[in-house]
Formats: C-alpha cells, sequence, structure tokens
C-alpha cells in the first residue's frame, strides 16, 4: 500500500520504540517466531518468506538556527533462498510458495540492473511487494550492502551462480 504522505507501507505493520540494543534483539526474536518455515528435500527449515527489519535512528541537535533531527533507517533483509522444484521436490503449497519467492527475487535482480546500468529509464520497483517495500534503501542517495549464502557443495552450484548474478 501507498499514501502520499508516509509513502510505501505494510498493512497492520507494527512499529516500537525502543532504547537498547536488547529490546532491538527481543523485537528480531518475535519477527523471527513469526515467520514461516517449511521442509523440503534441499532444507529441513526453509524460509518460505523474505523477511524485512527495519530499524530508524532519530537524531536531535539544536544550535543558534533552532532544532534539526537527522533521520537514518537501516533495513535488515533475510530473502528466501531461490529454489529449483526439481531439487526441493515442492509440491502443492510449498510449490506455489517457491514460486512466488522465486518471482520476487526475479523482480529485486531486475530493479539491481537496471540500478547498476545507469543508462535505464524506467526502473521496476512495482513488479513485486519487496521491491516496493525496499525501493528508498535501494536507489537514490542509500548505501546498499549485500552478503550471499553460497553453498560450496558441486549440489548447489547452478543455486550458487543463480544467487552471485
Amino acid at each position: 500500500r501507498e499514501t502520499t504522505d508516509s509513502g510505501v507501507y505494510v498493512k497492520n505493520l507494527k512499529s516500537f520504540v525502543v532504547k537498547s540494543a536488547s529490546e532491538i534483539d527481543n523485537l528480531m526474536q518475535i519477527g523471527k517466531k513469526n515467520r514461516t518455515v517449511g521442509s523440503t528435500l534441499m532444507n529441513q527449515a526453509s524460509s518460505r518468506s523474505h523477511s524485512v527489519f527495519t530499524v530508524v535512528v532519530e537524531c536531535c541537535s539544536s544550535d543558534d538556527r533552532g532544532e534539526h533531527i537527522r533521520v537514518g533507517k537501516l533495513n535488515l533483509v533475510d530473502l528466501a533462498g531461490s529454489e529449483r522444484q526439481s531439487k526441493t521436490g515442492a509440491t502443492g503449497e510449498r510449490l506455489k510458495e517457491a514460486t512466488k519467492i522465486n518471482l520476487s527475487l526475479s523482480a529485486l535482480g531486475n530493479v539491481i540492473s537496471a540500478l547498476v546500468d545507469g543508462n535505464s529509464n524506467h526502473i521496476p520497483y512495482r513488479d513485486s511487494k519487496l521491491t516496493r517495500i525496499l525501493q528508498d534503501s535501494l536507489g537514490g542517495n542509500t548505501k546498499t550492502v549485500m552478503c550471499a549464502n553460497a553453498g560450496p557443495a558441486q549440489y548447489n552450484y547452478d543455486e550458487t551462480i543463480s544467487t552471485l548474478r
């Protein structure tokens, strides 16, 4: 969803004011418990959804010109893994989940490719909910770091190459 006032938002999302790292950790653990996981042939506890944990830091200062508020935003994003049906043995609901996961990962890859290209007239943020939620953290005046899990086994070669691309 989107409003002109606050931009893109997630319906029924909860926001908390915290004052310590332990409070942040407690909220992360609550979020982790709400995450959907399921068993596949490749992974007994496979993430069946992406997870986005956003930390907004506000800093107030004042000088001769008045009060100033600086805001920083950190998105900690754990993406569900890309899956090949032939390896996971997914059927029914697991197959539907895998299809949605793969589509959103593909949309994210398309956005990143368009941003890296620099000559793209259109950045396809609207192609998935994930890219819409992360839009203000991907383009513009932002710094983005990605860490990827790469399996060393030959069995995971195709998935590892796909992740690195």
